[in-house]
């Protein structure tokens, strides 16, 4: 989308930090990659503790509530008042978080753990992502979504480290993940750093974003709008992040290893089209990217629930590549409603992505238990025509 003069020569005085948005992707690698131990761990949970699907979605919504009841109001708290400190601070819950899941014996101590997890995500999402804003030079979407895929590639590689690392040789072995919390740690402290540095840079920015001419109602109502979106995404991500494993053990007699590379194709196809969808949603407009992104994937999710496995596989790729490119042009679409709220809407847009994720996973896990995995995926087919609603959202450029 066009920016004002005002805005973009206040970017051209910040350069973009591609070395700062690196260190950005990768904390959100690690981050990302000890979140999906979790669900890369279900089978053998469920195996051992004798699990229902409805307590595995609610495993799941423990900790993406957890962490989506809290970023909103940490990105609002430091919007107001910076705080560098909150990000290191975080990766401690979550290394704690972590270990507990190497060792806990029980159902009630799992979902404790996953919450100390959610509890260190709540607090990186929206401070990291307001640091990778402030590093980009005025190229709000390429920063974006560079963060972002940092995080799909940690999700995407953490089913097959799970394979290779904690399905062979036991639940104990999560504990080695402890040791990618510690270096998350310390890439955190660089960053901790360098924002301590450029705070004065971010007030000035905050001080001078421009204006879009857009009333206070329809800006309220595209924020519903998007939030809306972001359900359709996210509930039919569920369905794959929690379920595509056991979908294709049921439906196609696969074996564990087998369907862990099979999400590992998804995921990873997750990853590339969150690389590509915030450069071009620079180039071509925040709106056209949300588009093709949720709409477009409509044909090809309609069709998965009737394919064989080699279809499957390659409909599944396809459709987390075309899926996944929306995220980042919504998270910057939002803040160009509300620029002067980015840690805020930045909260509220990653808290909605872990709401919608744990609330989906819970009750299609409900769905699953009542009718069976397979209804899952025709049911979930049709969330992306809600991608209709783009329609009605307005232009942020600025005549």
């Amino acid at each position: 989308m066009a920016t004002s003069s005002t805005q973009t020569s206040t970017a051209s005085s910040m350069p973009l930090v591609m070395r700062i948005i690196g260190f950005c992707a990768l904390a959100h690698l690690i981050n990302d990659l000890i979140q999906s131990v979790l669900p890369a761990i279900y089978p053998m949970l469920k195996a051992n503790y004798d699990l229902s699907f409805t307590q595995i979605g609610l495993i799941t919504m423990t900790f993406q509530v957890t962490a989506s009841l809290l970023q909103p109001w940490v990105g609002l708290y430091t919007d107001r008042r910076p705080n560098p400190n909150l990000l290191p601070m975080g990766t401690l819950c979550t290394l704690v978080g972590i270990v507990m899941l190497a060792f806990v014996g029980s159902f009630p101590m799992i979902l404790l753990a996953s919450a100390l997890v959610g509890i260190g995500s709540s607090t990186f999402h929206p401070e990291t992502s307001r640091i990778a804003r402030l590093a980009s030079g005025g190229r709000f979407g390429l920063a974006q979504s560079s963060f972002q895929v940092g995080g799909n590639a940690g999700s995407a590689l953490g089913p097959l480290l799970a394979a290779a690392i904690i399905i062979p040789f036991g639940q104990t072995h999560v504990a080695w993940f402890g040791l990618a919390a510690l270096f998350f740690f310390g890439v955190t402290l660089i960053l901790r750093s360098w924002y301590s540095q450029h705070l004065n840079q971010f007030k000035a920015r905050k001080a001078v974003q421009a204006g879009h001419g857009i009333s206070r109602g329809r800006v309220i109502a595209a924020l519903v709008i998007l939030g809306l979106l972001v359900f359709s995404k996210y509930f039919y991500m569920a369905s794959f992040t929690s379920y595509f494993t056991f979908y294709l053990i049921e439906k196609f007699g696969v074996s564990v290893a087998s369907s862990q590379l099979h999400l590992f194709l998804f995921l990873g196809a997750v990853a590339a089209g969150t690389f590509f969808g915030g450069p071009i949603g620079d180039r071509i407009g925040r709106k056209a990217v949300i588009w093709f992104s949720i709409l477009g994937v409509a044909p090809f999710t309609l069709v998965l629930p009737y394919a064989d496995l080699f279809w499957t596989t390659v409909l599944s790729v396809i459709i987390g590549f075309i899926l996944a490119s929306a995220f980042s042009a919504i998270v910057v679409y939002a803040q160009e409603l509300v620029p002067n709220s980015v840690g805020m809407i930045a909260g509220i847009f990653f808290g909605l992505m872990f709401g919608f994720g744990g609330i989906g996973a819970a009750l299609l896990g409900y769905v699953a238990d009542l009718r069976g995995i397979e209804y899952v995926y025709g049911l979930c087919s049709f969330l992306p025509l809600f991608g209709l609603l783009t329609v009605l959202l307005p232009s942020t450029s600025k005549r």
